[in-house]
């Protein structure tokens, strides 16, 4: 094995091995070695004879403002934030001045929404479930070199190994790429060492000498991205109660990153630690039977994504219950927040053990060790998140009307798949009942969605704020009565019309809505508020005081949009509010509170419409 400390030499001594044409694999996620993809990238941008054609997924980067308010809350907060972070240079072009011609990047997921606006980024996506994406897109192509990052562990004799992150394509493809190589074909497998990573025993801890060459020196470590953690709404926090009342005591458990996640995970707390609240909020949200009891057995995990709040279950006592090879999770990679990283990094290799980063062929398919996987996955809830629901079951989670890809299937198809599969198992879908654009609110549940990504013949469990649609084996009238049913109050009549005029349901069919309103779910929730129960932030917040209540207001801004009445509104509203300490405080954060001097006329109006927003949120009881 070769030894670097300089990213240029490593790159060269690359080329002089593989060649002129580099077919590279990239991890996705934060699993990518940084520093040696921009060192080969800067190769093929000075010399257009060197061919670079890059394969991966998920390129993170800082988040970007696209307006002077959003700036001004958004750019201090990166710069702290990711502070030291290091930007991959192929992204940085893809939104300059585009790619060389000797260059390609192809994703098989994009950063969610990041990518809508870019035409090169779009046309090079490639649609493939995440379980199929090692065989189908990366053995597919004449692989050259894998580029990943990996964690060390130097407290014994000899420095170990892990691929810690991103075991998930890396162990489906690194032995058919090593026979390649055996049978005369290049390749090569590059580590670049990064301590801020943390390393993780088990299946992901790869033998020294399976590397051609390390990168490894204090100058190429940098801190990994660390996703900032989001506020969870009123609305989550419900649905999570529902969907907490679906996972059985005994049973196993696949959640998503963001905000929905964390509400589930707290829900599921709740119900453990706070059991007489979690049932009294329950009995008035719905009068079905339902899983209320604390986890007496726990829950085991198999998720392609190890997330935040499966830590959180795991200090809970919830995630407890181990597999067959001990572990109480198998995740193929993951994408956490500071404290994750942290947490993890804190732990006894022992106790990390309890997390084992595996291939994505383990957690995201049956087939393979299938009798255990059965045995481990008993009475599974793989929960899922999407955009749009119709009434007869089908979800688009992925990609616009226009065809335009927001991230990507990943490896939601997957799981829905294996639900299907596994006897007493449950795809649960999540689904806000609207959205809220320029002022304009509309229903996610419709009656037919502009693309799909989850057909309607594997329809299964669909689950909003205002309840849980229970849809295998049901009928297509069953369907649209039982999605009516968890729709928003305002849009259930005009679909159940919809479904008359098509025949779909009875003339006389009738659907109890009137209680799903947003006012109702605020209800709910205020007493428990009061008490010090959901918080915007139930597990932390990596943004302060003062960000938090600006926070606040410029969620209200962005509903409002362009709409001229309703900004309208909030600046009227702004001219009577008088903005408490805490306002006072975010105003001067964002640069709004006059103490540079007299403030322009943007400024003016910027304060006016944060303080309608706060004005707005006061009166509503919003949190």
């Amino acid at each position: 094995m070769e030894r670097f400390s300089d990213p240029s030499a490593l790159a060269r001594w690359i080329v002089g091995q593989a060649g002129q044409s580099l077919h590279v694999a990239l991890p996705l996620g934060i699993g990518k070695a940084t520093h040696v993809a921009n060192a080969l990238f800067a190769m093929a941008r000075e010399d257009p004879a060197l061919r670079l054609e890059i394969m991966t997924a998920l390129t993170l980067e800082r988040p970007s403002a696209s307006s002077d308010l959003q700036a001004r809350f958004l750019e201090p907060f990166v710069d702290r934030h990711f502070a030291g972070y290091v930007e991959l240079d192929y992204a940085r072009a893809l939104r300059g001045d585009g790619l060389p011609d000797n260059v390609a990047v192809t994703e098989f997921f994009l950063n969610s929404g990041a990518w809508l606006g870019n035409a090169r980024a779009q046309q090079d996506y490639v649609s493939v479930n995440y379980s199929a994406a090692p065989r189908d897109v990366i053995l597919a192509k004449p692989i050259n070199l894998l580029a990943q990052l990996v964690a060390v562990d130097e407290s014994g004799p000899k420095p170990r190994y892990s691929l810690a992150c991103n075991p998930d394509v890396t162990l489906d493809i690194l032995s058919e790429l090593e026979e390649r190589r055996a049978r005369g074909a290049p390749f090569l497998f590059v580590g670049q060492v990064n301590r801020d990573l943390p390393f993780m025993p088990g299946s992901a801890e790869i033998a020294a000498d399976r590397f051609d060459a390390l990168l490894d020196d204090p100058a190429v470590e940098f801190p990994i991205f660390a996703a900032p953690r989001r506020p969870v709404s009123t609305a989550e926090y419900v649905t999570g109660l529902h969907v907490a009342s679906l996972v059985e005591d005994g049973g196993t458990l696949q959640i998503g990153i963001g905000s929905m996640g964390d509400a589930i995970a707290y829900a599921l707390i709740l119900r453990h630690r706070h059991n007489a609240l979690f049932r009294e909020l329950l009995s008035r949200i719905t009068d079905e039977p339902r899983e209320t009891e604390p986890f007496e057995h726990g829950l085991y995990a198999a998720s392609e994504m190890f997330v935040d709040g499966f830590l959180e279950l795991y200090d809970a006592g919830i995630l407890k219950r181990r597999s067959a090879r001990g572990p109480v999770l198998h995740g193929a990679f993951f994408v956490g927040s500071r404290g994750f990283y942290t947490r993890l990094k804190a732990m006894d290799e022992a106790r990390r053990a309890d997390f084992d980063m595996t291939a994505v062929s383990f957690t995201n398919a049956l087939y393979g060790d299938e009798d255990e996987k059965r045995a481990d996955r008993v009475h599974a809830r793989f929960v899922n998140t999407v955009i749009k629901a119709d009434v007869l079951g089908a979800a688009q989670a992925d990609t616009l009307g226009d065809g335009r890809v927001i991230s990507g299937v990943g490896g939601q198809h997957d799981f829905v798949e294996q639900a299907l599969a596994l006897r007493g198992a449950h795809s649960i879908l999540t689904v806000a009942s609207t959205r809220t654009r320029d002022d304009e609110t509309s229903s996610n549940i419709v009656w037919q969605l502009d693309r799909t990504t989850i057909p309607r013949h594997m329809r299964d469990v669909v689950v909003s704020e205002y309840g849980v649609a229970h849809l295998k084996a049901a009928s297509d009238a069953q369907c649209i009565a039982r999605m009516a049913a968890i729709s928003d109050a305002r849009f259930a009549p005009e679909l159940l019309d919809t479904a008359r005029k098509a025949g779909k349901i009875d003339g006389n069919a009738h659907v109890e809505v009137e209680r799903n309103t947003p006012e109702r779910l605020e209800d709910l929730l205020r007493a428990p508020r009061e008490a010090g129960h959901f918080a915007p932030f139930p597990f932390g917040s990596d943004f302060t005081a003062e960000e938090q209540t600006a926070l606040r207001a410029l969620t209200v801004l962005r509903e409002a949009g362009s709409s001229a009445s309703a900004l309208a509104a909030l600046a009227w509203d702004g001219m009577r509010h008088n903005p408490d300490v805490a306002e006072r405080t975010a105003l001067r954060r964002l640069g709004l509170a006059g103490d540079d001097g007299a403030p322009g006329a943007r400024e003016r109006l910027y304060r006016l419409l944060l303080c309608g927003a706060w004005a707005g949120l006061s009166r509503t009881h919003r949190p």
